[in-house]
């Protein structure tokens, strides 16, 4: 007679093994009819799951985070069963959750079309109105491999020919469909009601570049037709705000063939860069950092004794000269530690702060590269602090004073805090990681910071504290870092006098604010769909003429603003002022300062804001006395 407790610690007792739609029905038929699965003691499954034991119970609807990924892979299924009642010869492969969607890689003689995927909505609308039970079954994986083979799916059989011979497996069946699968899904197709199917794209078998290529049609789901719409919504958004067409809109960079993954800055692009690098580099002069240049390329040996050769070797870009083998630097990491190391340090002098805007490079796959977003060539703001264990918390809270601050000035306010901790792969013993994890997350607690762990998602040398931004459609960016290692330093022979003279290795933090400055730059783009705020635009102001006889006090006006440390510039073209009104305006400069008779009689310029709003006519002091308090604001809202 199993007892069920439920999550606000209620009871009931049931005579008999009981499933998680009774549950649910016992508590209410408002809820039966919108459980979507349930939690067993932190384990989620099937409404059909029968409960045999005491055990804790929540029963999982689409108002919950696993209930969205339960309605998301369940609608994967619902894609691929109305994929081969459409095309019967192609072959299912793999199509798992993935952020705000699914997806299910096909095996197909033609490549789909647009029209082929309209198709393929409709007929899953149709298989969603017939309410078709899904049921789960366990079949042993002989009995399995049989099965695909006489339907003749090849890629099934391959995926269940690698799973252990005396595994049995489950599968789930929905009308003429079936699928190999761990679950849980939802009840009945009928759950399935707001889904879109989004675009068609290549995908090699096992995401490996010498297998076959497979068609990957991607969708997403979502509890209800208006979460869709806002979905949608942010995608159509998110299209516009593309930083490679707003990049090519804008004149700010480009990227071509010759250099795959390595970006070309345009002037303006180049002046973003410059605004944001000088920036950072004040705001760490001021919290004590010391800037240094490390070399690009460097001995293997160093690699090899780091550790990244065996992580990241095949990520590695390399070169032979003189019968020895070098490695273009993929962090700057060890190479702080060698400036480090030049003179031996005392306990008094800790901690010192490194900061280097140092330029990576890493042999990314060609088919992940993305714009600026993903490439092989990268600048980081990276830094690197030696200190004592005892010195850890103090630093690792007032790098988050900081990177607070920076990420608020450039617009940004919402922060998502994640610890990181022992991957499987890793340098160092249990009890060292044991330290560090411990350390970063007091030093979050101090803080009274909400954060989550991340489980084994740590660096292979220390775990790490990883800070994302959200940005104005919601999306989330991974950009700062601040990870304790106690390996490095060791392996790499750092050592310092402790206050009672004898030789100890130093802790170093490894910490970066806004990570690879290209990445963000695209992330700052599309966040602002191109309309930077005044401080980081390009040109912050254009000084206009309306006819050639204003030209001389248009030069002296753009003159007079730029002594004062204004990006501004002249258009004095032989076209209509509408006209150039309308081109600067379309290009995001932020002022617009035109100036006609009235303005030269009376030493003024007319002023209008990119928006379109008129400010009226103004001293020239007037208007830097404007742009030198819009640029004091930085990004900040308020």
């Amino acid at each position: 007679m199993p007892i069920i407790t439920l999550p606000d610690g209620s009871q009931k007792s049931f005579d008999h093994a009981v499933s998680i739609h009774e549950i649910a029905k016992s508590i209410g038929s408002g809820l039966a009819k919108a459980a979507l699965a349930g939690k067993v003691s932190g384990e989620i499954v099937d409404t059909s799951y029968l409960v045999e034991t005491d055990a804790e119970i929540s029963i999982i609807t689409s108002k919950d985070a696993d209930g969205v990924d339960v309605l998301r892979h369940s609608c994967a299924h619902l894609m691929a069963q109305a994929v081969q009642q459409l095309f019967p010869s192609a072959q299912v492969t793999i199509g798992p959750v993935i952020e705000d969607g699914f997806f299910y890689d096909f095996a197909y003689e033609r490549a789909f079309t647009p029209e082929d995927l309209q198709k393929i909505e409709k007929r899953m609308k149709e298989i969603s109105k017939q309410n078709l039970e899904v049921s789960r079954s366990v079949m042993s994986r002989n009995d399995a491999v049989a099965h695909f083979k006489e339907i003749g799916e090849d890629y099934k059989v391959k995926i269940l020919e690698s799973i252990p011979s005396d595994e049995d497996l489950s599968f789930y069946k929905q009308g003429d469909f079936m699928d190999l699968c761990r679950g849980p899904h939802v009840p009945s197709t009928s759950k399935l009601q707001a889904f879109k199917l989004t675009k068609v794209a290549g995908a090699y078998w096992r995401g490996d570049s010498n297998n076959e290529m497979l068609q990957r049609i991607y969708g997403t789901c979502w509890p209800d037709k208006n979460g869709l719409k806002e979905y949608l919504f942010r995608l159509e958004e998110a299209e516009k705000r593309d930083h490679r067409k707003l990049g090519k809109k804008f004149d700010l960079f480009h990227t071509q063939e010759e250099a795959p993954g390595m970006v070309f800055w345009h002037p303006k692009g180049w002046q973003i860069w410059q605004v944001i690098e000088q920036y950072v580099r004040e705001v760490q002069i001021a919290n004590g950092y010391s800037e240094i240049r490390t070399p690009q390329m460097v001995d293997m040996s160093l690699w090899e004794k780091s550790g990244h050769a065996d992580k990241f070797g095949d990520g590695m870009f390399s070169v032979q000269s003189d019968s020895r083998l070098y490695a273009i630097k993929p962090m700057n990491c060890p190479c702080h530690v060698q400036v480090f190391n030049q003179g031996l340090k005392s306990y008094r002098e800790l901690p010192i702060r490194l900061s280097e805007f140092g330029s990576c490079h890493r042999n990314e796959p060609s088919g992940t590269l993305q714009g600026i977003m993903r490439v092989r060539s990268f600048v980081q703001d990276d830094g690197h602090i030696f200190c004592t264990e005892a010195q850890i918390q103090s630093e690792v809270i007032e790098f988050i004073d900081v990177l607070q601050e920076v990420y608020a000035n450039f617009g940004f306010e919402e922060i998502l805090i994640k610890l990181s901790t022992r991957p499987e792969q890793r340098v160092g013993s249990d009890e060292v990681w044991d330290k560090s994890e411990a350390a970063l997350a007091e030093a979050l607690d101090v803080k009274g910071l909400d954060w989550e762990y991340l489980p084994g998602e740590g660096a292979f040398y220390g775990p790490k504290i990883e800070f994302s931004l959200k940005d104005c459609l919601g999306r989330v960016w991974q950009c700062g870092t601040m990870q304790v290692d106690f390996s490095m330093p060791g392996r790499l022979d750092a050592q310092y006098v402790a206050e009672d003279g004898s030789r100890q290795v130093p802790v170093m933090l490894h910490r970066a604010m806004l990570g690879s400055f290209e990445r963000f730059i695209g992330i700052l783009i599309e966040n602002y769909a191109g309309e930077m705020p005044v401080w980081l635009a390009p040109v912050q102001a254009v000084v206009l003429n309306i006819t050639d006889s204003q030209s001389g006090y248009c030069h002296e006006v753009t003159n007079a603003l730029a002594k004062k440390g204004f990006r501004v510039e002249t258009d004095t073209r032989n076209e209509k002022i509408g006209f150039k009104i309308r081109e600067h305006t379309i290009q995001r400069v932020p002022f617009l300062a035109v100036i006609g008779d009235r303005e030269v009689e009376n030493g003024q310029v007319a002023v209008r804001r990119r928006n379109g709003e008129d400010l009226g006519a103004m001293t020239v002091e007037e208007f830097s006395s404007l742009l030198a308090n819009d640029v004091e604001k930085m990004g900040r809202i308020a």
